[in-house]
């Protein structure tokens, strides 16, 4: 299984055998510890639960604390499911490192981007906004008219306007690992990953990069 929780830890850059630059993102992935095997049979679907970030005990809830004591585990903040077909060599108190991805691996990357707080239409959506000829003044920035008119009279849930900017699940796929240090627990991808520094991420195995060799073949 190819799957690990980490910890964004910043960006970078290294230079490959011919000297060009490639802007590389480092996270600490790992060590995640199995916490438990979900099966077809007892559970409906396959999975394995990895946990992170080893914490107080007196951070955690007493039903959390037990889960983990099943297994003879430290107390760890962070847990998360991975889908799998087969289940794997894998048995509940097993350690996971950073160099279960080597060097050429595709991955998707997890994470939570960035909060902005409230914005407005045009920086959220990217709307064009209001004309500044013909007398317009103060509503340069403004998204315009919403909904209809008689009927029925009101702005439909979801339209695109002002508010909360950021703060959502976003996955960047297809990111290639250029860097796999298991010493120091880190893996380095090329391109950027969603989040702040430190910010909590899910590393696993790239799911359109089968298709896309199939039609390069």
């Amino acid at each position: 299984m190819k799957g690990l929780i980490g910890k964004k830890a910043g960006m970078t850059q290294i230079f490959d055998d011919s000297g060009v630059v490639i802007p590389v993102t480092l996270i600490e992935a790992g060590p995640c510890y199995v916490t438990q095997i979900r099966s077809l049979d007892r559970d409906g679907y396959s999975a394995v639960q990895l946990g992170f970030g080893e914490a107080k005990p007196k951070r955690l809830t007493g039903g959390q604390l037990g889960h983990l004591k099943r297994n003879d585990l430290p107390p760890l903040r962070f847990l998360r499911e991975f889908r799998i077909k087969p289940i794997d060599d894998l048995e509940a108190g097993d350690k996971l490192m950073a160099d279960v991805f080597v060097i050429g691996d595709r991955v998707d990357v997890v994470g939570t981007s960035k909060g902005k707080g409230f914005a407005g239409a045009m920086k959220r959506h990217g709307f064009g906004g209001g004309p500044i000829t013909h007398g317009q003044s103060d509503r340069q920035r403004s998204p315009g008219s919403h909904g209809a008119c008689a009927a029925p009279g009101r702005v439909f849930k979801g339209s695109r306007g002002p508010g909360h900017m950021g703060s959502n699940r976003v996955t960047s796929q297809n990111l290639c690992v250029v860097l796999v240090d298991a010493s120091r627990n880190l893996i380095g991808v090329n391109g950027s990953v969603p989040g702040a520094r430190d910010g909590i991420v899910v590393i696993k195995e790239a799911r359109k990069q089968k298709a896309q060799e199939s039609m390069q073949k």
